[in-house]
């Protein structure tokens, strides 16, 4: 995919370094233990630890938000201030960094072009990368470990990503290309288009009243949205797209299927413990998004999934 370089004014900085435990009732003494399995197993080991937890009835994805609210702080496009280091030296530290900086700025510039085109007022989110010497961040929503991979937080509406999670994207789960890594930055930005639009915060009461299993789909309808949302950010990029860029896409969302995910760990599969969606489900609404180009479009709260 050909994206532009991005702009010097975007929200982009490196996330102070972490300590303690991570919120979210109980969460804090789970992602304190990832570091030592990671050091023992890697990070296929931690893969097989939350979807135990999974399986067994344990919600990460419940423990990686925090509870957290949709947040009204003010979002502003500019560097992060407390590092000291500028925009185009942040992006630039690597490859990794400079690809990532560049998809994010064209969602930013995509989606507040959506929104300007139904009289909607937009508020851009901030990226913030793991350092590289840093195994876990302070965010909005708690200490968070690398491990987990890259989130949205929509307490301080910032997407934080460790460029590390890329390497095993492609060499672990085969979804190698760079519309995979785009995919995903354009996922998490996804969760924060839900954030502006009260989706997230209307969900998670949903969930505070709900079961287990109720609270999990409500999960899982939340994630298939933020995927089919990057469809419609690659839908409105059309001109850019390179042969074999959808393709991809398509590989990386089957790869983290919840589905595929647990039989590459467990050897069994327990719907009711889905979180994000089954490998189908994924690439089903990736795909939505791609060929309609249309946020109304996405709703998966109405209906089957």
């Amino acid at each position: 995919m050909r994206l532009d370089d991005y702009d010097n004014n975007i929200d982009v900085g490196e996330a102070q370094s972490g300590g303690g435990g991570f919120g979210g009732g109980g969460g804090g003494l789970l992602f304190g233990l990832l570091p030592l399995i990671g050091s023992r197993f890697g990070c296929g080991g931690i893969v097989v630890v939350l979807i135990i937890l999974a399986v067994v009835g344990m919600n990460p994805l419940g423990m990686l938000t925090g509870g957290g609210g949709g947040g009204n702080a003010p979002v502003t496009r500019s560097a992060d201030s407390s590092s000291g280091q500028s925009v185009r030296q942040i992006c630039e530290a690597s490859p990794e960094r400079r690809d990532t900086c560049r998809a994010f700025n064209n969602a930013d510039n995509t989606w507040e072009k959506i929104f300007a085109e139904s009289g909607q007022r937009f508020q851009a989110p901030g990226l913030r990368f793991f350092k590289p010497d840093a195994n876990s961040v302070q965010s909005g929503c708690g200490v968070a470990q690398s491990a987990v991979g890259p989130f949205y937080c929509p307490t301080d509406r910032k997407i934080y990503l460790d460029t590390n999670f890329f390497n095993e994207l492609a060499n672990r789960f085969g979804a190698k290309g760079d519309f995979a890594r785009y995919y995903v930055v354009a996922h998490e930005f996804g969760h924060h288009i839900q954030t502006l639009l009260g989706t997230s915060d209307k969900v998670r009461q949903a969930q505070q009243a709900a079961g287990q299993a109720e609270g999990n789909a409500l999960s899982v309808r939340l994630e298939l949205q933020a995927d089919c949302y990057a469809g419609v950010w690659a839908a409105k990029n059309r001109d850019r797209l390179e042969p074999g860029d959808v393709e991809e896409g398509m590989t990386a969302a089957r790869a983290i299927g919840d589905d595929t995910l647990q039989r590459e760990a467990t050897g069994r599969v327990v719907p009711d413990s889905f979180t994000h969606g089954s490998s189908e489900q994924r690439m089903r609404w990736l795909r939505r998004g791609i060929e309609t180009g249309d946020p109304a479009q996405c709703d998966t709260f109405s209906g089957a999934i």
